[in-house]
Order: structure tokens, then C-alpha cells, then sequence
């Protein structure tokens, strides 16, 4: 018994050191924030207006992607996240993904305490439409666009830019910000493969 054990251990890859990482990190503060006050989630992991001369104020302009309302929000971001992380790692590395995964966090919070003064904003959404946009540029050729690319932008920020006028506590903003950032990053970095058009 044991030796089967040991032997489906030695066969877990921990394939996505970033994807997988960020993951683990978020479901430890979703277990603190489920044991702990509500407070400790938000001082450190929920982006609003606060003073400049706190040093946290600009901590959470990139943790608030960690942070999640409950469990169900973290669940649902992350199923994407696991879905498409490892295959974007693969394809563009980890320490690239990592610096667009902060980047993409930090725009989010910035223009959201710039935004919307009287609100704030926890969880990865950002990302996980930064990496949907991201994905669909995989395609891009020489010289051409993706309609797949066209469709999905018009399908998640369109859609979002609809729901914008809903009172809800879904961050809108964050989801176009971080489309918009996916779909930069994948024009900026995707190599663009060679048509193989035939005559």
C-alpha cells in the first residue's frame, strides 16, 4: 500500500509553479478569512481609497487578487484559472505569466480606487479575464486577426460593459480591465505563427 502511494506521489507534477502557488495561497487566506475576523481579509487583501501614507494602501493594490468575498467566489475564479493557467505558463513561462499577473492586478486596483472612490475590490476576476483574452490570441497569424479573438472580446467585454449599469456586488470594471490587459499581453507577446495557406 505504501508503496503505491509513494508511487502516485512521485507521479504529481506541480506543473504550474505560478498558476499552481497563486491557487494554494488564495485557499490559505479564504481559510483565514473563515476563522479570523472579517477585518484581517480586509486590510490586507481588499484594494479601496485609504490614505498614501499607508504602506498597506499599496500593498493591496496587488493582493486584493488574492482576497475573495467567500468561497464561492474564489471557487469560481479559480476553476478558469486551473483551466487555461498552465497551459498560458507553458506556452509564454512562468516568470512571464507572473509579471502580467501582477501587472493586471495592480492596473485593477489603481483604476479601481480611482474609479469608484465609495467601493472596493477583492479577487482574482481580473485575472481569470486576462487569462480568457490571453488564451484566445494563441491563434494569431501573420497578418490577420482571430475572429475567435473578436468574438470572445465582444462576447466577456461587451457583456460586462452591459452589466456595468446593474447594482450588484460583481466588479464590472475589473473584468474589462483585466480583458483588456489579456488582450494586450497576447498581441505584445504571442509570436504569431506563419500561414499555411496553400495554392
Amino acid at each position: 500500500m505504501k508503496k503505491a502511494v509513494d508511487k502516485v506521489l512521485n507521479s504529481v507534477s506541480y506543473n504550474a509553479p505560478v498558476v499552481l502557488t497563486f491557487t494554494l495561497i488564495a485557499v490559505v487566506v479564504e481559510i483565514l478569512h473563515s476563522i479570523t475576523p472579517l477585518r484581517f481579509t480586509h486590510d490586507l487583501f481588499v484594494a479601496s481609497r485609504g490614505s498614501l501614507l499607508n504602506p498597506l494602501f499599496y500593498v493591496r493594490l496587488f493582493t486584493h487578487a488574492i482576497g475573495h468575498a467567500n468561497w464561492s467566489h474564489l471557487i469560481g475564479n479559480f476553476t478558469t484559472i486551473l483551466l487555461i493557467g498552465p497551459m498560458l505558463e507553458e506556452k509564454y513561462g512562468s516568470k512571464k505569466l507572473l509579471m502580467m499577473m501582477l501587472f493586471t492586478a495592480f492596473l485593477t486596483g489603481v483604476l479601481h480606487v480611482i474609479l469608484t472612490p465609495y467601493g472596493a475590490v477583492c479577487g482574482a476576476s481580473g485575472i481569470v479575464f486576462m487569462f480568457i483574452l490571453l488564451a484566445a490570441c494563441s491563434n494569431i497569424e501573420d497578418g490577420t486577426i482571430p475572429l475567435t479573438l473578436i468574438l470572445i472580446a465582444f462576447i466577456y467585454i461587451g457583456g460586462e460593459v452591459m452589466d456595468m449599469f446593474k447594482r450588484d456586488n460583481v466588479s464590472q470594471l475589473s473584468h474589462i480591465i483585466g480583458g483588456i490587459c489579456g488582450g494586450c499581453f497576447g498581441i505584445v507577446f504571442t509570436k504569431p505563427k506563419k500561414s499555411t495557406s496553400s495554392y
